[in-house]
């Protein structure tokens, strides 16, 4: 009798050492996740914060040497470009994500098309950005923003197109029987009912999509190559807050490394905000249409 009370006291303290064991490795690896995030934001605020005023997001770069100015230019650059790409890459990573996990089960076609979403996540940037000046850049022998657009949006593609495809798998097989069962079409019981189900999942992955391509740098520098003019036409070139920040942080002068924190600083709220605000509305909207 003493021999099964002393095994269950030590299992029962075992059990105990393991479970907050458990929850402090949790614990532990979300503070490791959020550390530098927190840490990066924190020092942009503290370099950045003081340079932000009236002026940086409403007038136009000064000339080299000259103090005040803004990147107004860029920060609208930056919106139209960002918008382009997710006008193009998100609808496509969608439809492609539906197709793998609904329409081409075992097909050689979804082969293929999962095996190119998983090299095109691991192109560099910097090769993207070539293959589309050669594409559109040389035959119209412009830079543009429409070519800084299908740059980013062919990089938003895979990374949509592959979440798509797991958040859509997850959803149980009895949703999609019991719509059938219904006689509902099989195109509208993926629409309407399969990727809906799904769609917290799939604006994350957009979401991700989104927050990569938004502070890329190099893929433009081939494309949209820049302008320190107003610029919104999609056939000219345009200029954009990564681009804008990687020309000050290598200038030779404070005022534009100043500058530059302050642009990096805006660059984070806008992805944050821009991201938050999105996830907000869709899932408001899939919550109420679940109610």
């Amino acid at each position: 009798m003493a021999t099964q009370f002393q095994s269950s006291t030590a299992n029962r303290r075992w059990r105990w050492f393991t479970n907050h064991a458990a929850t402090w490795l949790a614990v532990g690896s979300t503070v490791l996740v959020v550390a530098p995030l927190v840490a990066i934001f924190m020092d942009l605020v503290y370099k950045g914060a003081s340079s932000l005023n009236w002026n940086f997001f409403t007038k136009l770069p000064v000339p080299p040497g000259e103090s005040g100015g803004g990147m107004a230019n860029a920060i609208i650059g930056s919106i139209v470009v960002l918008a382009l790409a997710s006008l193009m890459g998100i609808p496509v990573g969608i439809a492609g994500g539906i197709y793998l996990s609904e329409f081409g089960r075992g097909t050689k076609l979804s082969t293929v098309v999962r095996f190119t979403a998983d090299i095109l996540n691991g192109v560099p940037s910097i090769v993207m950005g070539i293959a589309i000046y050669g594409l559109i850049v040389a035959p119209t022998k412009t830079f543009s923003a429409f070519a800084g657009g299908v740059v980013l949006g062919i990089m938003m593609v895979p990374t949509v197109a592959r979440t798509t495809e797991e958040m859509m798998l997850m959803v149980p097989h009895s949703i999609r029987e019991a719509a059938l069962g219904l006689g509902v079409p099989n195109w509208r019981s993926v629409l309407s009912i399969t990727l809906r189900t799904a769609m917290p999942g799939v604006i994350t992955g957009c979401m991700l999509a989104f927050a990569r391509v938004a502070g890329e740098t190099a893929p433009l520098l081939f494309t949209a190559l820049g302008n320190d003019f107003w610029s919104t036409s999609l056939n000219q070139p345009i200029e954009a807050l990564p681009l804008q920040i990687y020309t000050y942080a290598l200038g030779p002068y404070d005022e534009w490394h100043r500058l530059a924190w302050a642009g990096s600083l805006v660059l984070i709220v806008l992805i944050v905000v821009s991201v938050s605000l999105v996830r907000y509305v869709t899932t408001r909207g899939v919550l109420k249409g679940a109610n």
